[in-house]
């Protein structure tokens, strides 16, 4: 039995299909309300929060994905966020389940530093600190052989259907729509972006690896672009100009103290002023027959989603 816990979001949704088509038909989606993905899935509907329902959401399980993810609420992720990590780390430890923590990069330095495995923390804002309190703990635990345990790291997505990221929300959705496109603060710095099905496929690989267990891995990335580049392939693609504005920081600045959303992005927003080069080689050179989706593939899938409808 293999479990995935926030089988709802995007990243647990594209894991179950994988999951379900190369390596097991026994799947427990584990969420507030699952739904039902593949047809044998086993739905366990549960607050995390609660130890006794974690336990029971991951009593059985061989091997447990940490996919749970949070609103954009600094205050919620604050109070809620350590608390579901500790309660799967001490269920998977009762039930001898390997787990497979799906993270982010909020807590690297937000500057043009290259993002390695080995990169040292330095969360700056309250998300970055949670997201790094959550992944020290898990190293610590793994650290300590009580839990067999894995990292997968991942940077900022973009993807299909209602993958939930700045690029999709800000950019590619108005590109969909045929609106004017939203860059933030800078038009000309290179971003490394991870489709997020590659990103699934990915941990489904490094899950049901054994070998893979006890380190961490950064998920594997196509180069890093620019968002011109992003725009000049749309218009190759679509056929047609796309127009765009780039919203400067201080812009952001002026809206911060009226707007909650932008209030919760403007931890993210310093690393959008430099290059984002997240490093992959290492999955890349483990797992060297791993089909990395090239930036192209991706934006041609998302613009022909829009023209489908």
């Amino acid at each position: 039995m293999q479990t995935i816990l926030g089988s709802n979001g995007q990243i647990g949704y594209e894991l179950a299909k994988e999951l379900y088509t190369n390596y097991t038909k026994e799947l427990r989606l584990v969420s507030r309300n699952p739904k039902k993905i593949n047809p044998t899935d086993q739905l366990v509907p549960a607050d995390l929060m609660d130890y006794a329902q974690a336990k029971h959401a991951i009593e059985g399980s061989e091997i447990v994905y940490f996919t749970v993810g949070l609103p954009k609420d600094s205050e919620l992720w604050e109070t809620n966020f350590m608390q579901i990590t500790k309660n799967v780390l001490k269920a998977c430890e009762e039930s001898q389940s390997k787990l497979v923590f799906f993270d982010n990069t909020y807590m690297y330095p937000k500057d043009s530093t290259p993002q390695i495995e080995g990169l040292a923390f330095s969360p700056k804002g309250r998300k970055a600190v949670v997201r790094s309190d959550m992944a020290n703990l898990v190293l610590k635990e793994m650290a300590q052989n009580r839990l067999e345990a894995v990292i997968c790291r991942a940077p900022e997505f973009y993807g299909p259907e209602k993958t939930q990221s700045i690029t999709n929300t800000l950019f590619l959705n108005a590109i969909k729509a045929n609106k004017p496109a939203k860059i933030p603060v800078n038009n000309h710095t290179l971003r490394t972006l991870i489709w997020t099905p590659d990103a699934s496929r990915a941990m489904a690989l490094i899950g049901n690896t054994p070998s893979a267990f006890g380190q961490t891995w950064h998920l594997p990335c196509d180069e890093p672009h620019t968002y011109l580049d992003m725009i000049a392939i749309a218009e190759e693609l679509l056929n047609r100009p796309i127009k765009y504005k780039t919203i400067p920081l201080w812009q952001f600045k002026l809206v911060k103290p009226f707007s909650k959303e932008v209030r919760e992005l403007d931890e993210l927003l310093p690393r959008y002023a430099v290059d984002n080069l997240f490093i992959s080689d290492k999955f890349k050179k483990a797992f060297p027959d791993f089909t990395i989706t090239t930036l192209e593939e991706g934006l041609s899938q998302i613009l022909n989603e829009a023209n489908s409808k």
